[in-house]
């Protein structure tokens, strides 16, 4: 017995898990914010926002961020709480102190980001197909595919990556405020879409455009569920969160003011491509071909955070043994 008990045979202890490695830095994940703020929503629905809040869209913008913040302050107070992947699930189970309703979050946190991702990667295959006629089924599953091997090769990788995508789909914004700064002026931007309306009218407007462009503000929260893979999360994530929405917020109103000044918000409303078509406006045909390359960019950030979103989930809610724990498995050189 002594022998068993001696200290010199005693097993060997088990080599421990691999884990998620912190390589992300603060730049990096607000720029992770800013890639699915950034994403394909402002290219969209901007057009139906101006057939709602006419020459006032860009108070539409400032009302849907200041709703915004509110949830952003939460994930900011949450994040620096609970710096963890599968960010939702760890929320609701610790407020609840219940398991099965964390489940339930992270299931439908899940299955909202797979549906959010097919609709991008869908989107990101009509633009390809627009320019090399490529089938949209194909294509949405390969750049999908693509992203994934992308996602595993590690977290530096994608990082990397989804720099130089925001970097496009920024500079894509960019171009649009510089266009619309000559126009500057040229409408009354305390308008509706009548003269007439009565200030309840009006007001009500607003907010209904509001609530249609807040779906376009959708994805600073993402930044909390690669907190594990942040250096100094406590801190770095809920600034990281703040500053991805308000740079989002300042270039999406100087979008705004842009659009209206330089295309009448009835013809901005008709428009199935908004920003194309202010575009092609001051650039002519070629306007509207380079902005169908910036939205590919733009839809291929988005896809790709996303994948990263729900991995992070599926890997947090396994570790914490809601899920099969052969999904939390971490590649030892990849991590």
């Amino acid at each position: 017995m002594f022998f068993l008990r001696h200290p010199l045979h005693q097993p060997e202890p088990l080599p421990l898990k691999p884990g998620l490695k912190k390589e992300i830095s603060f730049a990096e994940a607000m720029v992770y914010g800013l890639g699915i703020i950034l994403g394909a929503g402002i290219y969209a629905l901007i057009g139906e926002a101006a057939g709602i809040a006419g020459n006032s869209l860009w108070l539409s913008f400032i009302f849907a961020a200041a709703v915004a913040s509110f949830t952003a302050l939460s994930y900011c107070e949450l994040s620096s709480m609970f710096p963890k992947s599968a960010a939702e699930y760890t929320y609701v189970k610790n407020a609840f102190r219940n398991g099965l309703l964390g489940f339930l979050m992270g299931w439908i946190s899940m299955f909202a980001a797979m549906a959010a991702v097919s609709a991008v990667a869908l989107g990101f295959a009509g633009y390809f197909g627009t320019i090399f006629g490529t089938p949209l089924i194909p294509t949405a599953i390969a750049i999908i595919v693509l992203l994934s091997i992308v996602n595993f090769l590690g977290v530096k990788e994608s990082s990397r990556l989804n720099l130089a995508l925001t970097f496009v789909a920024v500079s894509g914004l960019l171009l649009v405020i510089i266009m619309g700064i000559p126009f500057f002026g040229s409408v009354n931007y305390f308008e509706g879409i009548s003269p007439s309306l009565g200030m309840f009218d009006f007001l009500n407007n607003i907010a209904v455009a509001a609530a249609l462009i807040f779906f376009a503000y959708i994805g600073f929260e993402d930044i909390a569920n690669i907190s594990e893979e942040t250096v100094n999360a406590k801190h770095a994530v809920p600034k990281a969160i703040l500053l991805a929405l308000a740079i989002s917020t300042i270039l999406y109103i100087l979008v705004a003011v842009s659009v209206i000044s330089i295309v009448p918000w009835n013809q901005l409303a008709e428009s199935s491509a908004p920003i194309s078509l202010v575009a092609g406006t001051v650039l002519g045909p070629m306007g509207a071909t380079v902005f169908a390359f910036i939205a590919l960019f733009a839809t291929a950030s988005t896809v790709l955070i996303i994948l990263v979103t729900v991995s992070r989930m599926l890997y947090g809610m396994a570790n914490d043994h809601s899920l099969p724990s052969i999904i939390s498995k971490v590649h030892p050189k990849t991590h």
